[in-house]
């Protein structure tokens, strides 16, 4: 994914690159970043709440190592501790713990790009636990002229029949970026993870709406970066969310693009020190939906009010005037980098989110069913 103002990340890192280079040795506060560019005090009030985690490194080391001042590596950037999942019974019936488990298979199989042998593994694991679970599973097979050549992709998707015919539609990209070692722990492995939980709550059982659960191959930008800093600020147009591409268009063209109710998207949510922003491209209503029950849930410290604007699986949909909200926490200091592994992602996290999807897609069912409070 990326910033719908491509200079936007950019403008950041070079006002962080001038801190250091103004006070070598000292703290970069999240109010001098702000001052910087911008930020709300809203904003900077919930960065320093939520996100105090940047430390400056002498920049001297940060040319020895090759990497950008601004790249977060364990010198600069303190990782919250993971914490436990709270009891299943607490979340609605998503296990935090079990969809940490999830997580901890996908990201054994190590860095998954498209048309990889690790993906190819990464794609039977999400069939057979899908089909475990009693969904209807289709596999759409594609081929896409990228950056690096033509790719096979696939996209996964398992479905849920409803009384109602409109669909709630879930997505998620499995895909890591094309950087070596990175093995795409949040980016990739936390939001599959936890539509892998959705799914082993939702398939097999009747329900209002129909539910389709996407798993989105290709959604990271398909170029060979050799550096993080290369994978953090290139993102060039057509060479990226080809998965959510397809499936746009192949749903248009079948009929079923005009069923789908709402879209919701999770990405990255497995931050332990998880921050959910708005996302200003997302659709108003339905981002309130979202907040709404992560208020009434007691979540609204994880769901903060303030947005950004993010290109991502979501984005086809949106200029097809599909409902959607992207569910993302997009403020983690390990995006593209080497250092987005497990210790960074916390089974809370994913309990949080889960169970803020689970009873998001009640409410949808009450809001487009006649008579379906309680029935879901």
């Amino acid at each position: 994914m990326s910033s719908d103002k491509p200079s936007r990340r950019q403008q950041i890192l070079e006002a962080l690159a001038h801190e250091l280079e103004t006070s070598p040795g000292e703290r970069i506060t999240t109010a001098g970043l702000a001052r910087a560019v911008g930020v709300s005090d809203e904003m900077l009030a919930q960065m320093d709440a939520e996100h105090d985690r940047l430390a400056t490194a002498p920049k001297a080391a940060d040319a020895a190592m090759g990497t950008s001042a601004t790249a977060p590596t364990p010198a600069n950037a303190a990782a919250a501790k993971p914490a436990p999942a709270p009891p299943a019974s607490e979340t609605g019936g998503f296990d935090g713990a079990r969809a940490r488990s999830y997580l901890e298979k996908i990201v054994s199989f190590g860095p998954r790009p498209p048309d990889t042998p690790n993906l190819r593994r990464e794609q039977a694991y999400l069939v057979s636990q899908l089909q475990s679970f009693g969904c209807q599973v289709s596999e759409d097979n594609f081929q896409a002229q990228t950056g690096v050549g033509k790719l096979s992709m696939e996209n996964i998707v398992a479905k849920v029949p409803g009384r109602d015919p409109g669909i709630v539609l879930l997505l998620s990209h499995y895909d890591t970026v094309r950087l070596p070692g990175f093995v795409g722990a949040d980016d990739g492995g936390s939001s599959t993870a936890l539509l892998l939980e959705v799914a082993r709550n939702l398939c097999g059982k009747p329900r209002p709406l129909t539910v389709w659960i996407a798993f989105l191959d290709g959604e990271e930008e398909q170029t060979d970066f050799q550096t993080e800093q290369q994978a953090q600020t290139i993102w060039t147009s057509n060479n990226n969310t080809f998965g959510s591409r397809e499936l746009a268009a192949s749903m248009d063209l079948s009929g079923d693009l005009k069923r789908v109710k709402a879209l919701l998207l999770a990405d990255m949510i497995g931050d332990a020190n998880l921050g959910v922003t708005r996302e200003s491209n997302s659709t108003p209503w339905l981002e309130d939906l979202v907040w709404s029950v992560a208020k009434r849930l007691g979540y609204s410290q994880y769901f903060l009010s303030s947005s950004m604007p993010v290109t991502d699986d979501h984005t086809p949909f949106v200029s097809r005037h599909v409902p959607s909200a992207d569910i993302i926490d997009f403020n983690y200091p390990y995006w593209h980098t080497t250092e987005d592994t497990l210790d960074k992602c916390s089974p809370h996290s994913l309990a949080i989110v889960g169970h803020v999807f689970l009873e998001s897609i009640k409410a949808l069912d009450q809001k487009f069913v006649s008579g379906a409070h309680g029935k879901s």
